[in-house]
């Protein structure tokens, strides 16, 4: 009985977060080399694959963008990838086992790559940072990785990540000695920050964004330090006057949004997000196998997306806000029905999304439309397999619907069978 107890006991820490299980000794897809149209890409934008590398994610849009230092010395954005899974809500990560992915500013070294991931490949993030100590945060573990499983984690696909990963390889193996991880909670245009201003969690979100403007205007990494429970952005003058402008010029137009009508909301995930075009591809399907996907976590949070509530001045809920989850398949309006006449002067219209629009316009600094938008190509497996090198040419990304057949229910919490999927070709 004891024994039984112990072997449950570890069983729950080792689900706790997305944690490695070293079952893939031996394997040689850690060295797979870049893809040669990245290495193409790379020569266009002036870049090499020794250079520094930095990543940025953003939950909401479910994205995740790999950054190089070019000729000049400055950063520019090489590509962006689809996040298949995120779990948890927007907001930072508090604890061991809260399934929220971390929000703020880390640091990868060599020895955080892990070529042995049971995720295929993956590298940890370096929660929890100074930061997040200072709050007393717990919990660890917090990888990029493939699949498209997350427990608190960024699941990419197997395909994703061996291109990150193989870029993250070379850059290290090159002499950085560590790179910068930035991840937040949506890009920070004017238009989410109008939509959040009444969020708990905007003083924090405000304080990293003065990192990502930092990060914005001068095209460096950031020099991080924490004190009294805040990020510090360390800069020469001319940096900081212009970050210090461009925030002038956001909070204007912020205002003006406030002005015009913009209504604040609260987004609830059923347990995060997918990037759209996996959504759409797994509304579409009738299953993917599991050599390919390997278990989902919690499915229902793949098969819709965010509810959006609708919040008072106050930032409280508003009655008349609709409680049902959002569908995923398109946008519609839903009529509300007509009131009473004693209740007319107390009710009002409310308009329902059906389904979240993910990746919002990019911000200024990063305005290139991502590959995997630019055009779909034949149809190849959508995942792949653990054991076999990656298709590491384009970016992955799921297939478009289908548009003959049968409407297919949202895919059931458990393993699903079949596969379909298509890759998005280079652009030129």
């Amino acid at each position: 009985m004891m024994k039984r107890f112990a072997l449950a006991a570890s069983l729950v820490l080792a689900l706790a977060a997305c944690q490695d299980d070293q079952l893939s000794r031996g394997s040689t897809r850690h060295l797979v080399p870049i893809p040669p149209a990245t290495m193409a890409l790379m020569s266009t934008k002036g870049m090499s694959k020794d250079d520094p590398i930095l990543v940025r994610a953003y939950k909401k849009e479910s994205e995740l963008e790999v950054w190089k230092r070019g000729s000049n010395g400055k950063y520019a954005l090489l590509k962006t990838y689809p996040i298949c899974r995120w779990s948890g809500q927007l907001g930072p990560k508090t604890r061991e086992g809260d399934r929220q992915v971390p929000e703020g500013f880390y640091s990868v070294t060599p020895a955080q790559m892990n070529p042995n991931s049971a995720y295929y490949l993956s590298f940890d993030t370096g929660y929890p940072n100074a930061y997040d100590r200072s709050f007393g945060r717990n919990g660890g573990d917090i990888m990029v990785h493939g699949a498209c499983s997350s427990r608190g984690c960024f699941a990419m696909t197997d395909q994703n990540i061996a291109e990150i990963y193989a870029i993250a390889r070379e850059a290290l193996g090159a002499g950085q000695r560590s790179f910068q991880f930035q991840s937040y909670p949506f890009r920070m245009t004017a238009e989410n920050l109008a939509k959040h201003r009444l969020d708990p969690n905007i003083g924090f979100w405000k304080n990293l964004k003065e990192g990502s403007d930092t990060f914005d205007v001068s095209k460096e990494e950031l020099r991080v330090a924490v004190a009294n429970h805040r990020y510090l952005f360390n800069a020469d003058e001319s940096t900081v006057a212009a970050v210090a402008q461009k925030q002038r010029h956001d909070e204007q137009q912020v205002a003006e949004l406030v002005a015009k009508g913009e209504k604040p909301i609260k987004l609830v995930y059923n347990d995060g997000d997918t990037h759209e075009s996996f959504r759409a591809a797994l509304a579409s399907a009738s299953g993917v196998s599991d050599s390919k996907l390997g278990f989902v976590s919690r499915t229902e949070g793949i098969s819709s997306g965010p509810q959006q509530i609708a919040l008072d001045d106050s930032g409280r809920e508003k009655i008349d806000t609709p409680s049902t989850a959002l569908a995923f398949a398109s946008m519609k309006e839903v009529p509300a029905a007509q009131p009473e006449p004693r209740q007319a002067a107390s009710r009002v219209a409310v308009t329902q999304q059906t389904a979240p629009i993910a990746a919002a316009a990019a911000a200024s600094s990063s305005q290139e439309t991502p590959f995997y938008k630019k055009m779909f190509s034949g149809m190849t497996d959508l995942f792949s397999t653990s054991d076999a090198q990656p298709v590491a040419e384009t970016v992955q990304v799921a297939p478009a619907p289908v548009k003959a057949g049968p409407a297919v229910k949202a895919v059931p919490q458990k393993r699903a069978q079949g596969s379909t999927g298509v890759n998005v070709a280079a652009a030129n």
